[in-house]
């Protein structure tokens, strides 16, 4: 399977300029990713809240995906196709893993009928990271376009998943919060798990840049 690129890239003291921006943006969303974990882990598990846990294992995940990016644009792998191609790959596997544990959570959870508790630190969070992070997506997409790098703005689809899963979140904790819903949660998580094989497939199979933009 070839990786898909974008015409000729750019010139070489242009893309060692994008390259390391790339890697600024990567190491500012790991540091995000990494709080936005501990916070929603911690108050996931105090609410007994699938949906907030698969939150925090994304954020896990993203962060492993943004230390796929530096991997991607250090040393003698700046450039090749072979690396780039492996990214993809890896990338792909942590949408997959994301889907599988929280869909077996969330089916785990409605099986049950466990009621999940109200969590207003889970309902901030995702109110603060629901308009937050389409703009990381974005620039981080912009990047990869222009480094013509599938793999680059794969994961930026994975961070513009994250806002997909803030939204997701807040209607869940929001309905089980103020109506009592707490069904809410799981068919929350199911969503997004459903909106990363989705993604994990695409990325595997290797489409990239040319397919969105």
């Amino acid at each position: 399977m070839t990786v898909q690129l974008l015409g000729i890239g750019p010139a070489p003291a242009e893309r060692a300029r994008l390259e390391q921006r790339t890697r600024l943006l990567a190491w500012g969303g790991i540091a995000w990713h990494v709080v936005e974990f501990a916070i929603a882990i911690a108050a996931g598990l105090a609410a007994s809240s699938i949906a907030l846990i698969g939150f925090g294992a994304d954020s896990l995940i993203e962060a492993l995906a943004g230390g796929v990016v530096l991997w991607l644009f250090t040393g003698n792998r700046r450039g090749s196709s072979t690396a780039e191609r492996r990214a993809q790959q890896l990338i792909a596997v942590s949408f997959f893993v994301l889907a599988a544990y929280v869909s077996v959570e969330a089916l785990r959870t409605l099986v049950n009928a466990d009621h999940p508790d109200p969590s207003w630190v889970g309902i901030g969070l995702a109110a603060f990271t629901a308009p937050t992070m389409p703009l990381l997506a974005y620039a981080k997409r912009r990047l990869g376009t222009q480094l013509h790098s599938a793999a680059t703005v794969k994961e930026a689809a994975q961070t513009q998943l994250c806002a997909y899963l803030s939204i997701a979140l807040l209607l869940g904790l929001g309905a089980n919060a103020l109506a009592g819903w707490w069904w809410a949660d799981p068919i929350a998580a199911l969503a997004i798990a459903a909106v990363a094989v989705r993604e994990g497939r695409a990325s595997w199979r290797g489409e990239g840049c040319c397919d969105d933009c």
